[in-house]
């Protein structure tokens, strides 16, 4: 019940405090030229699902545990991600919304990739109906409109979105850093037991489809912003809604492994990630 109740309360504060720096120019910027966020939908609703196939088709996994890589890279992006961004002074706003759309996006892509992995994978001959809507919703409540209500705020008193900013942020960085330890301490065991089975793959597919996004947005022209986002987005996944569908839904632990798993590596490439960019914007500077 304290997790249940901590972690989306966590999250929400996080998101919330986002909202204290953001205002509506800077959507209104990612939706007028949505040359950048298009990108970054493609990279995570159909780059990382067709990446995590190929990954299986090339490296054979037990059918439990190959489920389990397709229902991750269905999930959309993690919350965390907007905050990542923030820290790699990434384009906050795209981040924001790519979470949200991809979110909304996956009331579809969710159900429609898992099925197919099912029927591939094992020997499904029914397809499972996955009300995944409802977790879509508990997304958009624990993410959107924290940052819509921080945003409201900075919008009509913006020297006291100010004044909150400046606790909101270590606070926010303290939470975020709790809710990491907190989720690696009590499935470690779990990670390591097997790590050595499905990490090849899981570091292939979260260095893989990092690698493409970044190297494609570079390509594209866009700026170095946006590309941030594009690339965190792209390889920063929503675990926990990985552990709802094969627990909760499909009631196999064993699918729910390498959501576990994927955490442990997504963050670590993201902090590294997060420390070139910053690293790079000082040599630029």
């Amino acid at each position: 019940m304290i997790e249940k109740l901590l972690l989306p309360l966590g999250l929400a504060f996080i998101m919330a405090s986002l909202g204290l720096s953001l205002r509506l120019p800077d959507f209104k910027a990612v939706f007028r030229h949505p040359g950048a966020l298009i990108l970054g939908l493609f990279f995570q609703i159909i780059a990382l699902p067709a990446l995590a196939f190929t990954l299986l088709l090339i490296w054979p996994l037990p059918p439990a545990l190959a489920v389990g890589i397709m229902i991750l890279a269905a999930c959309p992006g993690g919350i965390t991600s907007n905050l990542l961004t923030h820290f790699a002074r990434g384009d906050t706003a795209l981040s924001i919304s790519l979470t949200a759309i991809s979110s909304m996006a996956g009331v579809v892509s969710v159900p429609l990739v898992v099925n197919l992995a099912l029927i591939f994978f094992t020997d499904a001959r029914q397809l499972q109906d996955l009300p995944v809507w409802k977790l879509m919703a508990g997304v958009l409540a624990v993410s959107t409109a924290p940052v819509v209500l921080g945003m409201a705020l900075n919008h009509r008193w913006p020297q006291l979105a100010a004044a909150l900013a400046r606790y909101a942020r270590p606070i926010s960085t303290g939470i975020f850093i709790l809710i990491v330890i907190g989720a690696f301490a009590s499935q470690w065991d779990v990670m390591m037991l097997n790590l050595n089975v499905i990490g090849p793959v899981i570091i292939l597919l979260n260095g893989g489809i990092m690698l493409l996004s970044f190297f494609t947005a570079k390509l594209s022209g866009f700026p170095s912003r946006q590309i941030t986002a594009i690339a965190l987005e792209s390889g920063l996944q929503n675990g926990a809604m990985g552990i709802f569908v094969a627990l909760t839904l499909l009631k196999n632990a064993d699918m729910m492994i390498p959501s576990i798993s994927y955490a442990l590596v997504m963050n670590i490439s993201a902090a590294l990630f997060i420390m070139l960019m910053l690293q790079r914007g000082r040599a630029l500077q």
